[in-house]
């Protein structure tokens, strides 16, 4: 079987794509920023590194390259946007070595990951999907919007950067925020977060959607409990996007479901989404549909069976004992 790396083991999807990873069979190399003792899924791996911060482009890509020879990797898994932004820019220095990226094409990560470009993308080609309006904010002198409104970097992760400007005063306050030209001012719309998680393979022209609604977050939208439930019109939608985006793989799309039932598009987030295994759970074994959109599988249907709320819950793990 094949050698995959995954980084980010510290990330909330890590412990799935671990597990889903070596049921199939294959040798896990997993890495990230901290040490070994203190990220728990660093013990569930084959063999662990320790790396740079992907924003240090430079040693960053040289690491990867460097663990990729050094124990033959076929398959790199990033699981943040941050390590995809790097890698996407930077594909033709691995592709000569063999080494596949499981993740969509260049053109594709580079539209997904810019919230504007993606939302005028959304309005020219999907019609029927309803977009939030999206302004710069270099070029608001005030807001476009009745208060609140949402400020984000339009390259955003996490909901790193995000402020919710509650009046003039905080709005005057914008004028300190550093780099400006990347910020994106929206009308607050308010209702509940919904995710439509997708694994897209072009070659059989299936397009798989699972949704949940996130019941209960941390500050940053991390799902703690969520509800796994039907809607085939928001699963048509999901697939329409993916098809005119060239998606491949795995996928979320992120939505805001108004008083009105109508969904709102937010963003994509163009990597296993922290939900991942909520999407397991329901009964789509997702890790292992998008490895086979890589790797020349076949993608398994989904059959919805019913409405389920799923939790999840932290837990300790004894990793060093000193002495």
């Amino acid at each position: 079987m094949a050698t995959v790396l995954v980084t980010s083991l510290g990330s909330v999807a890590a412990d799935i794509i671990i597990k889903s990873l070596k049921r199939l069979g294959h040798k896990v190399v997993g890495c990230d920023i901290y040490p070994k003792e203190w990220v728990p899924d660093a013990f569930n791996v084959d063999i662990f590194y320790r790396a740079p911060l992907a924003s240090e482009a430079a040693a960053y890509l040289d690491f990867v390259e460097e663990v990729c020879e050094r124990e033959n990797v076929a398959y790199v898994m990033p699981l943040t946007d941050v390590e995809v932004d790097v890698l996407n820019a930077n594909r033709r220095r691995y592709e000569s070595r063999g080494i596949c990226f499981c993740m969509s094409p260049k053109e594709t990560l580079e539209t997904c990951r810019n919230k504007k470009l993606l939302k005028e993308f959304i309005d020219e080609n999907c019609v029927g999907i309803k977009t939030i309006p999206t302004v710069l904010l270099v070029e608001c002198e005030t807001s476009p919007w009745e208060y609140p409104v949402i400020v984000k970097p339009y390259d955003g992760r996490s909901s790193i950067g995000l402020r919710r400007v509650h009046d003039d005063l905080e709005w005057a306050a914008l004028a300190n925020i550093p780099d400006p030209e990347r910020y994106i001012v929206q009308p607050n719309i308010p209702g509940p977060i919904v995710m439509s998680e997708l694994v897209r393979q072009p070659e059989s022209g299936k397009v798989v959607v699972v949704v949940r609604e996130e019941l209960l977050e941390t500050l940053n939208f991390c799902a703690l409990a969520v509800r796994m439930y039907r809607d085939e019109e928001l699963e048509e939608r999901s697939r329409e996007l993916a098809n005119a985006l060239g998606i491949v793989g795995s996928v979320n799309f992120e939505w805001i479901l108004d008083d009105a039932g109508e969904y709102h598009f937010v963003e994509c987030n163009p990597r296993f989404s922290a939900g991942a295994e909520f999407t397991c759970m329901a009964g789509y074994d997702l890790i292992t549909n998008h490895f086979a959109c890589f790797a020349g599988g076949e993608v398994e249907d989904f059959h919805y069976r019913r409405e389920m709320v799923i939790s999840r819950k932290y837990e300790e793990f004894l990793t060093k004992v000193e002495g």
